[in-house]
């Protein structure tokens, strides 16, 4: 019976091991995924996060918008921060990865971001969430 649980909890070990390297998700592939939502993104470091006036170094940081993409209709700005993705909580770049690579074969979605407010607002910075219709032709 021993020998069997061991067994078994080597195979459930084995295939989460191949489940973690399914869902594998490198910096280099998030940003082309991120490029391919219209988006140029980078990691949130302690630079951002200390002009941003983060909490914790965690998110995606918009660096630029490409025109006349999903993300540009959506209303990302740059500068702003991604923290979630369809409620998936966004802390580093593979969840972005992963999460914005699982969202864009749907239709509709949304993004959380964490942005700066228009210009001669006083409350500055807030959370807004962008609703991503279907692709345009």
């Amino acid at each position: 019976m021993a020998f069997l649980l061991s067994g078994l909890i080597f195979a459930d070990v084995v295939v989460a091991q191949a489940a973690n390297q399914r869902d594998a998700m490198t910096e280099d592939e998030a940003s082309k995924l991120g490029e391919e939502f219209g988006i140029v993104v980078g990691a949130v470091d302690e630079e951002i996060q200390k002009e941003l006036k983060l909490q914790k170094p965690q998110g995606v940081a918009v660096f630029e918008v490409i025109g006349n993409s999903r993300a540009d209709y959506a209303g990302i700005k740059v500068r702003s921060v991604i923290k979630e993705i369809d409620k998936q909580e966004i802390r580093n770049m593979a969840d972005f990865g992963r999460a914005i690579k699982k969202a864009m074969k749907e239709c509709n979605f949304t993004v959380g971001t964490y942005e700066p407010a228009d210009p001669g607002d006083p409350v500055g910075w807030g959370v807004n969430f962008h609703f991503v219709g279907c692709k345009r032709d």
